[in-house]
């Protein structure tokens, strides 16, 4: 299935549930769009794609400037994974195309 789209996502982080927008885009194994929040906008780098598994990252500011690292499967509409929040450990995720 296709990752490509959006999808309301909620990230379960020790700040508590993060609720998001995600915007995907694949073209072949490169995978580009953007996350969308109460923080702002982020564009999303390194994005990688192979087969249900995508990989990106982002760049936060806010509450600290830290690189978040997402992996995640797509399965029909949903999207699950997890995010390395650098020091701070990992976090899941899940979404639902919208």
């Amino acid at each position: 299935m296709s990752a490509d789209g959006t999808w309301n996502t909620t990230m379960n982080t020790p700040m508590g549930a993060q609720n998001g927008t995600l915007q995907l885009q694949s073209e072949g194994a490169t995978l580009t769009g953007k996350m969308s929040g109460p923080q702002g906008e982020i564009q999303l780098t390194d994005g990688t794609i192979d087969g249900d598994n995508v990989a990106w990252k982002a760049a936060i500011t806010s509450p600290m400037a830290m690189t978040l690292e997402f992996s995640a499967k797509v399965e029909g509409d949903s999207i699950n994974g997890n995010v390395k929040l650098g020091a701070f450990g990992n976090a899941t995720f899940t979404g639902t195309r919208a």
